[in-house]
């Protein structure tokens, strides 16, 4: 247990080195150029005590992966390593692959025109004993071939006029459900320079410009995140794991010790012990795949699916068909380990067992505040989050340790219980709806509806209303010979609640539940006219139809997956002065950094510190634009530009948004400096 301490403490004092990238150096070399058969060298130096895991690597780890490709080149097979990878049976019992040291891999080429471009994209994971550190690096080449044959040429020339064909058509299809417009709209850069636009100048940094707009804002959202991280602590703690724990583990510090002060000081210590094991986890998780990796996770679409499985298993044992358990193996060998352990070690022994068999409780309250808070995009939010739940479990422990006489005022562990612990049932599974809907709309299934999704909720939380009235009984219930007043108040709550979601199915936004069911847009059929639509889900083509339309543009940068962008379109877009203001005054530009959708071939970036960046889908290329443009990466994020791309107000986060008269000022705001900034150009005209 020593050794694990140790290690816990030395990953948490590694927490700053890990988020200055892999300790690998890369670089690219281009073999045989002017040949018919070149090849491309990437060759990777791993820091001593660091391992790259191989391609066929099966642990949990992210395996290496090498994406090669071209212009006026090809990829000929896959890569092949210079040497085999070392294999081994990890402690987890996977088949883990890795190189140490020097390792070179070879990718065999065709060239198909006389000079070409090679592009190479690489990504995975090095680690040594304490943690990871994620690769997501590559470049671009230059190349030459031999002069083509004279019998070759019009053989490579018609291939060369298929691939335009194909390119072109693969870029129609991918613009054509962007733009709501489709008259005569400039697509192209040709027509954006046309039009007096600097294709280039779009993508410059503004963070200076936005600096003299900005104002103090409200700090509020780690504030939010620890309050709801609370929240998931004082839920935790009416639940079958935690509630008979307090008396029980109270009384034990009070006669362990020779006086009440001493059983006072062991019970803070114990609370501090369980906030450490909690925080310890927000930022083992953070540390293991960064900030922007754990947003990456959130909104991907299998995770999503993974996570939605896993509440629906978690609700079914809390209604009582089955108990979910750690090992008892592993459980009764730590709570040996903690009986036969004197002094502070004894205490965090103590604390890190309750954290063990509270498990089944707390295991799906810790894991979807985990997922939630990630999407914030700030490093710190899941060690907060975590702090927060900590904090509110801890709390009662401390508490009655100071004044034991309040420990008969405690409600007796009972039936009641039970009861707290099928509530929580329901509200996992109508929970779990909500992952499935992420992955449903970054895949664009259509198989979870807004309509599907609500009918699912109002017939949930309909039975949920049911249950508490006595009506409907689980395994392990008792029967409820009479309501309590405070049972009787949630079940009205709830039927209230069942009752107002009813108009959603014919379109009304029900802004309470925006954050969780699927946008308007997916409702089949709806007699709701108020909603606000983007004119383009691409940055360009939005810029290019705001100058047709002498128009700024607000560019809302959000995601199939994010929770708040959901709330701020429900509450405050439906607003109807809001409302009116953006259909009329503006150009609204939705871009979505989740959409997984591939680019027709990747394009080649390169970030303020010089790092190349490979982008091959239209949410990284977005992401991308955030980042670098706005040097930010959290969503939602809204920004009013004028057509060179620079920005006429403070932006708009989802913290400062969530008040429409707010929201009003801002794009007030917006709309008079673009009128002030065009009427010295229709001046000089």
């Amino acid at each position: 247990m020593k050794k694990f301490l140790f290690s816990l403490i030395t990953l948490l004092c590694s927490l700053p080195l890990m988020l200055q990238g892999a300790p690998v150096e890369w670089s690219y070399k281009l073999v045989d150029s002017g040949t018919d058969h070149p090849s491309l060298q990437i060759t990777a130096t791993i820091e001593s005590g660091y391992h790259l895991y191989d391609f066929t690597h099966k642990g949990m780890e992210n395996p290496l992966h090498i994406t090669v490709s071209g212009d006026g080149v090809q990829a000929v097979g896959a890569p092949k390593a210079a040497r085999a990878p070392k294999a081994e049976i990890d402690e987890d019992g996977a088949d883990a692959r890795y190189y140490t040291g020097s390792i070179t891999f070879t990718q065999a080429l065709k060239p198909t025109a006389a000079n070409y471009k090679v592009t190479v994209k690489v990504t995975g994971q090095a680690c040594n004993e304490s943690s990871c550190s994620n690769i997501n690096t590559g470049k671009v080449l230059e190349g030459t071939a031999p002069a083509p044959k004279a019998d070759d040429k019009k053989a490579d020339a018609a291939d060369k006029q298929g691939e335009d064909a194909s390119t072109e058509e693969q870029v129609a299809e991918l613009v054509a459900p962007m733009v709501a417009t489709a008259d005569s709209l400039p697509a192209d850069s040709a027509a954006m320079l046309g039009a007096g636009i600097d294709n280039n100048n779009l993508w410059k940094n503004v963070e200076p410009q936005l600096r003299e707009f900005s104002h103090e804002s409200e700090e509020t959202s780690l504030w939010a995140i620890l309050l709801a991280g609370m929240l998931g602590g004082l839920i935790a703690l009416f639940t079958p794991c935690i509630w008979p724990m307090i008396p029980m583990t109270v009384s034990f510090f009070l006669k362990q010790n020779k006086s009440r002060a001493a059983g006072i000081r062991s019970a803070i210590i114990y609370g501090i012990s369980i906030i450490v094991i909690y925080v310890a986890i927000g930022f083992i998780v953070t540390g293991l795949v960064g900030a922007g990796g754990l947003n990456e996770l959130s909104t991907n679409a299998w995770f999503n699916v993974f996570f939605f499985l896993l509440l629906v298993v978690f609700a079914i044992s809390f209604m009582g068909a089955f108990e979910i358990t750690m090992p008892s193996k592993f459980v009764n060998k730590m709570d040996a380990k903690a009986d036969s352990t004197i002094g502070l070690l004894s205490i965090f022994l103590m604390a890190f067992v309750l954290a063990l068999v509270s498990f089944s409780c707390t295991g799906p309250i810790v894991g979807t505040l985990l997922v939630e808070t990630a999407t914030t995009g700030n490093y710190l939010s899941p060690a907060v989050g975590m702090f927060g739940f900590a904090f509110a479990l801890a709390l009662p422990f401390t508490i009655f340790a100071m004044f034991p006489t309040m420990l008969k005022s405690m409600p007796k562990s009972g039936g009641w219980l039970n009861s707290v612990k099928v509530v929580l049932g329901f509200l996992e599974l109508a929970l779990a709806l909500k992952f499935l809907s992420i992955a449903d709309l970054t895949n664009n299934w259509r198989i979870l509806d807004r309509e599907v999704f609500l009918c699912l909720w109002i017939v949930i939380f309909g039975l949920l209303g049911m249950y508490l009235l006595g009506k409907l009984r689980l395994p392990h219930d008792s029967k409820v010979e009479k309501i309590g007043v405070g049972r009787l108040m949630l079940a009205i709550v709830t039927l209230s609640f069942t009752v107002y979601m009813i108009p959603g199915l014919w379109g009304a936004p029900l802004k309470a539940i925006s954050a969780f069911a699927p946008p308007s847009r997916t409702q089949d059929f709806s007699l709701y006219q108020g909603e606000v639509h983007p004119r383009s889900l691409d940055y360009e083509e939005g810029i290019a139809l705001a100058v047709k339309e002498d128009k700024p543009i607000l560019l809302d940068f959000s995601g199939h997956g994010c929770t708040n962008c959901r709330e701020l379109e429900g509450a405050v877009w439906t607003n109807d002065a809001v409302r009116d203001m953006i259909n009329d005054d503006f150009v609204l530009v939705s871009l979505m950094v989740d959409e997984r959708t591939p680019l027709p071939k990747p394009i080649v970036k390169e970030r303020a510190g010089g790092e190349t960046v490979i982008i091959e889908t239209i949410g990284e290329l977005w992401g991308y634009l955030e980042s670098e443009k706005f040097g930010i990466m959290a969503q939602p994020y809204h920004v009013i530009l004028d057509h060179e791309g620079n920005p006429l107000s403070a932006p708009m986060d989802y913290n400062n948004g969530k008040n429409p008269e707010r929201y009003l000022d801002f794009l007030r705001t917006g709309l008079d400096n673009y009128l002030n900034r065009r009427a010295p150009a229709a001046d000089k005209k």
